[in-house]
């Protein structure tokens, strides 16, 4: 399956209206989409373009250093969302001193990030994307779908029991090889692929999400005895852990089938039983149930 050429411009043309959105508000939604797209651009350049020259260089190195100013933003736009909706009504003090203190940090990282998208920084991310643009060449015989499974499989090799660096492992892995596949266009093979991809990004992502929360609860309360809110965000995490587990089991199963690529069409109704979207927002039962698993 060849390189859809339209889906390959689109990739740079999304990355330049994000950076108009980011020099105003960087908003959550706006953040996000910012580090997805920069993440797509790195996939189709590091993964794709025969060879990379010092104006390609010199972009990546500019984007990598903003997607991670903005990592941080996001990492406090997801914690504060997973803790907005958790149903804890014996622990409402608590709740509200945690997002009070995510929402000072979130402010704070906001500010440095804001001044990280200057004018300048902005004006020179678009000529560089627009010299990048122009000069791609991607080789004719390029196999965007081949390619991503053989970047799957490389992360797969050896990598049983999962552990939870291996669980990080396949969470970033499984986004380059998400945007690779992506570059095959909407055809019917990659529309299988990357449901099957998005269900695994959104259930380690889901994890991660809580575990950060947890980690944050920790800091602020760890001294604090018989904590109901650091217990109730620690079972949900360990059960959050377990379903990403089996999704990622899954997806192996899947992606490595032979042939590699060539998916049932039952594809998407199998792992859809296995894993749900990236959802932070647990129902009050949810959160009974963990408290006491």
């Amino acid at each position: 399956m060849p390189v859809d050429q339209e889906h390959t411009k689109s990739v740079f043309q999304k990355l330049n209206r994000q950076l108009t959105k980011l020099a105003t508000k960087p908003q959550p939604k706006n953040v996000h989409q910012f580090r997805t797209n920069t993440r797509r651009l790195q996939a189709l350049l590091e993964e794709l373009a025969p060879e990379l020259g010092r104006n390609e260089k010199k972009l990546l190195k500019l984007l990598m250093r903003l997607r991670r100013r903005a990592g941080r933003v996001r990492d406090l736009d997801v914690q504060i969302a997973a803790l907005r909706s958790l149903k804890i009504p014996q622990e409402a003090a608590r709740k509200g001193e945690l997002l009070r203190t995510l929402a000072e940090m979130r402010a704070k990282r906001e500010k440095k990030f804001i001044k990280s998208v200057d004018a300048d920084t902005v004006r020179q991310l678009r000529k560089r994307l627009k010299r990048v643009a122009g000069g791609l060449q991607i080789p004719n015989g390029a196999e965007p779908l081949a390619l991503a499974t053989r970047i799957f499989s490389r992360v797969t090799q050896g990598q049983s029991p999962l552990t939870e660096k291996i669980m990080h492992s396949y969470r970033i892995t499984g986004k380059r090889v998400r945007y690779v596949a992506e570059l095959a266009g909407d055809v019917p093979e990659a529309k299988r692929m990357l449901e099957t991809l998005k269900s695994m990004q959104d259930a380690l992502g889901d994890w991660r999400d809580w575990l950060m929360l947890t980690q944050s609860a920790e800091e602020l309360f760890g001294d604090a005895p018989d904590c109901a809110l650091i217990s109730a965000l620690r079972n949900l995490t360990r059960a959050k852990f377990r379903h990403a587990m089996q999704v990622v089991t899954n997806t192996r199963a899947l992606l490595l089938a032979k042939p590699a690529i060539a998916h049932r069409s039952g594809v998407s109704a199998e792992l859809s039983g296995a894993g749900a979207r990236r959802k932070p927002v647990p129902s009050s039962g949810d959160v009974g149930s963990a408290a006491v698993a």
